[in-house]
């Protein structure tokens, strides 16, 4: 590996780790593949080996969170981070800053409105439709369907609808008169 090699290597480390710093909730790899790739042109074999290599030395956790694996810096990184800073220069932290404000936004409004569907068996399926806010579920309604066509259908509804539609079903639920 040559010393160029070996500088971009640290560099995209200490990236990462300055990322998941910034980012006070956790995140799937994912979405931080989303932000490292739009800081600095990696692909993404080359971001995943670096990032096992970072799970693996437990600078970065690992665990599962509502059925999806996140991830989060962990003290040992935040001690790796604060020696190795300096590593990264002032136009990529910038850089970083900016995407970083930019993603987090979009990342937050794709997780907040989420809508999925189980069969239960060839004519019955389960409908889950939730919204999250910083992490927390703040509203979730189950609901069945007799075909995967109504199943479909009510999950569409919900990913473009739910701002319209949970307003009324609180309305509903807390009796006001519309």
């Amino acid at each position: 590996m040559s010393d160029s090699d070996t500088n971009q290597l640290a560099e995209n480390k200490v990236l990462i780790l300055y990322v998941l710093n910034e980012i006070s909730n956790d995140i799937t790899d994912d979405n931080l593949f989303k932000i490292i790739s739009s800081v600095n042109d990696i692909n993404y074999f080359y971001f995943q080996q670096i990032f096992i290599d970072l799970v693996n030395t437990r600078l970065v956790e690992e665990y599962s969170k509502d059925k999806e694996t996140v991830y989060r810096i962990t003290s040992e990184g935040k001690n790796a981070l604060s020696l190795t800073k300096d590593l990264l220069p002032g136009i990529i932290k910038l850089k970083a800053d900016n995407i970083l404000k930019e993603e987090l936004s979009n990342i937050a409004e794709e997780s907040s409105i989420v809508a999925e569907f189980t069969p239960k068996d060839e004519n019955n399926y389960t409908i889950k439709c939730k919204i999250i806010e910083n992490n927390e579920t703040i509203f979730e309604v189950s609901t069945f369907a007799g075909s995967g066509e109504n199943a479909k259908k009510i999950v569409d509804n919900w990913n473009k609808n739910a701002t319209k539609i949970f307003p009324k079903i609180l309305d509903l639920l807390l009796d006001n008169k519309n």
